[in-house]
């Protein structure tokens, strides 16, 4: 039996017999799954912000963070301040929502969050009293958590 050739008429080449090789995809995946399980470990041992929330309290607290992430002046602002601003509410309003869903005791910070969201598309930005006031009532229920 012949080796077989490349066009070219040299001969292929071949694996070595009884070696176990990678295919670079295979060590891609990988060093991306060893790569995730390491942030995964130091996240969950670093503690900190958000360590014992989980549920609804987590979905509550998280929304909370991002509605103080919120900042109303950079809601009309252009480029990525007002895509981080846009991203940050519609986040508190999905959050609050899941944490509600999950335990009627976050009823009022959906409804909270309901609210500031249905004043932004009234006035398309924050600068309107009644705007503000329901970005302020929103924090409060936060503070309160």
């Amino acid at each position: 039996m012949s080796s077989p050739t490349s066009p070219a008429g040299a001969p292929a080449p071949v694996a070595p017999a009884g070696g176990l090789r990678f295919a670079p995809a295979a060590a891609l995946v990988l060093g991306l799954v060893l790569g995730a399980g390491g942030v995964g470990v130091a996240w969950a041992l670093g503690g900190g912000d958000g360590a014992g929330y989980s549920g609804a309290a987590g979905d509550a607290r998280h929304a909370c963070d991002a509605l103080e992430g919120f900042h109303e002046t950079d809601d009309t602002a252009k480029g990525a301040k007002r895509d981080i601003a846009f991203n940050r509410l519609a986040a508190a309003g999905v959050l609050s929502d899941a944490a509600a869903a999950g335990d009627p005791e976050f009823k009022p910070l959906a409804e909270a969050v309901r609210r500031v969201l249905n004043q932004q598309m009234r006035f398309a930005d924050f600068s309107e009293p009644e705007a503000k006031k329901e970005l302020k009532a929103a924090r409060s229920v936060c503070a309160g958590l």
